[in-house]
This record gives structure tokens, sequence and C-alpha cells, in this order.
């Protein structure tokens, strides 16, 4: 993502401001012009960064500060607390209650990704256990049908709409009208894109909103047209009652941070980002926990959230891995998990200090877990469950097999052997959590988690944190999570300390 640029911006500003020897005025202008630049380069308007700009500036107070209070960690605490005022409107989210239909609205400019985003929020939903449906209610861009139709079938929800109805308030009502009937707890509605001059697109969406009385009116807004989103996002405001906002195309857009934060601006809360083309790749939108991966710091809690969603507990295979019967097959499973998650790279951005990995970076992650299942493909039943040994022989005809290199089969081969020793070392994973500190107060997850979260760092992760060893030593510090904490850390596992010395 390019907008972890100017995260690494303010990062190494941050740094010079925590290593200078004297902290004064002059050290605290330059840290609020870098700071500043990063935004600017991020396409955040000029308003925004001069208002954020005055509020640091009204909270340190060097004068007035008592002597032996620690100034590098309050000015970085209150540049953390202002980036993300920056985006949070203040806003509490809608949700969906369980038991009963909820109506939700999309309404967007035409090419933001407005039809894509209704099929991953549904996908979303589906996965969380809910009862979900889709209505296409555009009847003004050909082919909206055909797609929606399309991504329906593919994320199997059920979907209605029709290519003969030319009304979209009509078919919208008969859409909704029919899965409510059917129970659904989740029903979407998809409706034409339009720009905000076009008066008459506005007023239908307008009665359909009437029409439909949805519990929630979604904007989705595309991150590449940057401070336009502001104007955007108000023309809809003022017609429809935007209750949410997810932007789209984050992956890669170097104006996205002139997006969120116009739109957030809008006191419309943004609830997801859309991090990809994919259906999976729709990302919860937290500010602190953006912030926080935006400046290297990780995102613990998201990560043991999203590992809890894609990977459900499987009490039988946690337990004869925890014997240290782990084979080809455990390992393969855990593979196909890791990719169910996306790609390698958010991952690892919620791992702190572990954002700017090159062996991570790229794809590359993704790319050779991919090779690595390929290999585990070419095994016969008897090799994945252990019942044959791996000898050289066997290694060269799983090689052919797959198309791969022997090289990476042995690699393969190894990792395993490093997994084994994981496994067999902790005594079983239940015993992470003691292995770690007893997940004892502050923010450590629970055992449960921390049994998931262990198996599911990939090999090549593994080896840059230093194994267990490592894994044992981030969880430990996250007990007494700080910023000087978090900095500690990142500076251990290699990563830059944007935070720098107290």
């Amino acid at each position: 993502m390019v907008l972890a640029d100017w995260g690494n911006q303010i990062s190494s500003a941050l740094a010079a401001m925590s290593n200078s020897t004297i902290i004064n005025e002059e050290t605290i202008n330059h840290l609020l012009k870098e700071v500043g630049n990063a935004l600017s380069r991020a396409d955040v308007s000029m308003s925004l960064i001069i208002k954020m700009r005055k509020n640091i500036q009204a909270q340190i107070k060097l004068d007035q500060m008592a002597a032996g209070l620690n100034k590098r960690r309050i000015i970085r605490k209150v540049v953390f607390d202002e980036l993300i005022k920056l985006l949070d409107p203040g806003v509490t989210p809608w949700k969906p209650t369980k038991g009963k239909s909820n109506i939700i609205m999309f309404v967007g400019l035409q090419g933001a990704g407005k039809t894509t985003s209704v099929t991953k929020l549904a996908h979303f939903y589906k996965r969380k256990g809910w009862n979900t449906a889709m209505v296409c209610a555009d009847t003004f861009r050909a082919g909206a049908f055909a797609q929606l139709q399309h991504n329906a079938t593919k994320a199997k929800i059920p979907f209605y709409g029709s290519e003969s109805e030319k009304d979209p308030v009509a078919a919208a009502k008969k859409g909704v009208e029919i899965f409510r009937k059917e129970g659904a707890e989740i029903i979407i509605v998809d409706t034409s894109g339009r720009h905000k001059q076009e008066s008459e697109l506005f007023k239908e969406m307008s009665e359909i909103e009437t029409v439909i009385q949805p519990d929630n009116v979604i904007f989705v807004m595309d991150s590449s047209i940057g401070q336009a989103a502001y104007d955007q996002a108000m023309a809809f405001k003022t017609s429809v009652k935007v209750g949410s906002v997810i932007i789209t195309k984050m992956d890669g857009n170097s104006k996205g941070g002139g997006a969120i934060s116009a739109v957030a601006a809008t006191q419309s809360p943004i609830i997801f980002i859309g991090s990809g083309e994919h259906i999976p790749d729709l990302e919860i939108f937290n500010p602190t926990s953006f912030v926080s991966k935006l400046l290297g710091l990780g995102d613990v809690n998201g990560m043991v959230e999203m590992i809890q969603d894609v990977v459900p507990p499987d009490p039988n295979a946690w337990k004869e891995m925890s014997e240290g019967n782990f084979t080809f097959r455990n390992m393969k499973q855990q593979f196909q998990q890791i990719m169910n998650m996306g790609p390698i790279e958010k991952i690892v951005q919620m791992f702190p200090g572990m954002s700017n990995m090159p062996m991570l970076q790229g794809g590359e992650g993704n790319l050779k877990l991919k090779a690595y299942m390929t290999i585990l493909d070419s095994m016969t039943d008897d090799e994945l469950d252990g019942k044959k040994q791996m000898n050289p022989s066997r290694m060269l005809r799983i090689a052919r097999g797959s198309g791969r290199h022997p090289r990476e089969v042995g690699e393969l081969t190894e990792q395993k052997k490093m997994f084994e020793k994981m496994f067999k070392k902790g005594g079983g994973l239940s015993n992470l959590a003691n292995m770690a500190g007893g997940g004892k107060g502050g923010q450590m997850p629970n055992p449960k988690n921390l049994q998931q979260l262990a198996g599911m760092v990939p090999p090549q992760m593994m080896k840059q944190m230093g194994g267990m060893g490592g894994i044992q030593s981030m969880l430990g510090q996250l007990k007494n999570m700080n910023m000087k904490g978090m900095g500690d850390m990142m500076k251990n596992f290699g990563g830059n300390n944007p935070f720098g010395a107290d």
C-alpha cells in the first residue's frame, strides 16, 4: 500500500525528534513540518493539516511541563492521538440486529466499486453467520444485473434482479419484500452509480430510500479522488441519510489519505476499506488500528480477530499437533488457512515492527506459500499423513510431479521439522500463554487465541522473528503495551522504531 510511505515518513520524523538531544520549540516545529509534509503527500487537505498542527501545538507547552516528565513520550502520544482524530468523526457506526431483516442501501459514484463492495459486504456478513441476500436496483448501467448475478453465484449468496425491469424503485421494493418474507437478516440493495450533478438520478435514489426504508445507507467512495471525496460525500449526504462509508481501491493509492480524512470530516464513520479485487478483500476500518499499522506498530487485536474469523478452531487438530504429531497434512491445512486470510503483506502489517520486511513484500510470501501448496498436492496420502518418511528419491519424485525445484521440497521438509520442534518444545501449545508470561493483565490474548496465533505464523515470518523465542518475546511484551514497549519490541525484531529512545 502506497499509504505506507507517508506512515514511514511520519515514523521517521517521530524517531528523529525522540533522538534529539534537546527538546525545544525548534525541535517541535521541525517535527510538525515533517508530519505535515507527509500528510500533504497523501493528499490530505491543507486546512485539516493546519488544524491538526494547531491542536498539537495547543497541547504541547514545554514551559509548562513539570520537571521529570518525559517530554518525548508526551509529544509522541499527542501526535498519535491527533492522527486518529483526523480520521475519526467520533460517530458510532450502525450495527445490524440479529433475528430481524436489516436493510442496507448502497449509493455512490459510477465506477467507485459499489457493486463489488455490495458482494464483499454480503460475503462478510455471511462469514459471520448472518442470513444474507442481495438485490439489484441498478437499471441504469448496462451489465449491472449480470455483474451482481455473477458475484452472487460466486459468493453463493441469494440474489434478486430482473433484466426486463426498468423501474429501479419497483425492483428494489420487490427484492426487499421477497427476502424479507424469506427471513433474510441482511438485505443489501445495490443502486445506480451517479454524479453529484445528476439531479434526476439523485431523485431516483431518494425515492428508493423512501420505499425500502433502509436501516443503513452506505456511501461507497473511490480513494483515488482524494480531497474531492468531501464534496461528493456531502452531495450524497444531503440527498439521503448516509450512515456510513466504504472507501475502495486502497491498495496502492497515494491519495487514500485525502479520501479517508475528507470523508471523516463529513461526520460519516468509515466502516470498511477495500484492499483488493477479490471478494474477501474488505477490511474493517478502525482509526486507531489504521494509524497503529501505518506507523509500524501493528494491530495485535485485529490480527487475533482475523484469525478467529477465518480459522475456526479444530480441537482434534490442536490436540494432535500439541502431542507432537505434526504431519505434512497439518502443514497443508495451516498454509491454506494463512492464504484464506489474504495477502501475507496484510498479515505482516499487524505484527509490530514487521511491516517493512523485504522478503514478505510484493507478494513474495504468497508466491512461496503457493509453491509449497503445489508440492504438498503432489504428495501421496501416506506421505501427507507421515506413514512414509521423506528420502532423497521420494523428494525427487515429488519435485518432478509438482514441477518445482528439489531444493524447494527440501525447504518445505525443513519447515516441517521446525514446526515439529516448535510444538514439541512447547509441550503443547496449550502452555504457550504460560511460556509468554501467563497471559496476565494488559492486553494479552487468551490462551486459545495464542494457540491459533502461533500456529498461523508463516514459516518465513517465524524465521525472521527468531522462531518460538521471538513469538514468546513479542507476546510477553504485549502484556504491558505502551509506546515505549512497542518501540522496544520493534527494535528487537529488526524493525524501525518510529518513537526512538525515551
